[in-house]
């Protein structure tokens, strides 16, 4: 009997490392799949979306939208009111990483001006095979910098994702 109440405590310690330890693997394969769906094929880490056509930011670790209302940026589950109709798999999106991309959104909205109503030329990883780099000519084949990156996180290969 003494034995048994000698082991019962290294067995409670092992079974409470163990339940910690499958908590953390939970997690970890939570954080994995964080991309939406809409999201742009080809990109293994991603901080924000801009969203030109509606002119606001989708933060990816948090799964909000982040928008202008009067001076004050509003951080949101959900878009505004007077975008709820809007195509998120169907609008063009940059992807901005690095911390508070919406500081600099004067320049972003005349940078990614041209692609406002920019549809369907995009693959989102919804539609994309394997979820593998792509190519993206930009609007009337002028190039964007897009490259082939292979789903590295490399960004929009000209700077655009160090925001």
């Amino acid at each position: 009997m003494k034995r048994v109440l000698q082991v019962l405590p290294i067995l409670a310690i092992l079974t409470t490392a163990s339940v910690h330890s499958s908590k953390a693997q939970v997690s970890v394969s939570v954080n994995i799949g964080a991309q939406p769906m809409w999201g742009p094929a080809g990109y293994t880490s991603v901080d924000y979306y801009y969203l030109p056509d509606i002119e606001c930011y989708y933060y990816v670790p948090r799964q909000q939208f982040v928008y202008l209302n009067g001076p004050s940026w509003v951080f949101s589950a959900s878009l505004p009111a007077r975008y709820r109709g809007y195509d998120l798999y169907g609008g063009y999106k940059v992807v901005c990483n690095g911390p508070r991309p919406y500081t600099h959104f004067r320049e972003h909205r005349v940078t990614y001006a041209r692609y406002r109503d920019y549809r369907g030329h995009q693959t989102c990883i919804r539609d994309s095979r394997g979820g593998g780099g792509y190519y993206d000519r930009g609007p009337r084949g002028r190039g964007h910098g897009h490259g082939h990156h292979h789903g590295r996180g490399h960004g929009h290969g000209r700077g655009h994702d160090r925001w």
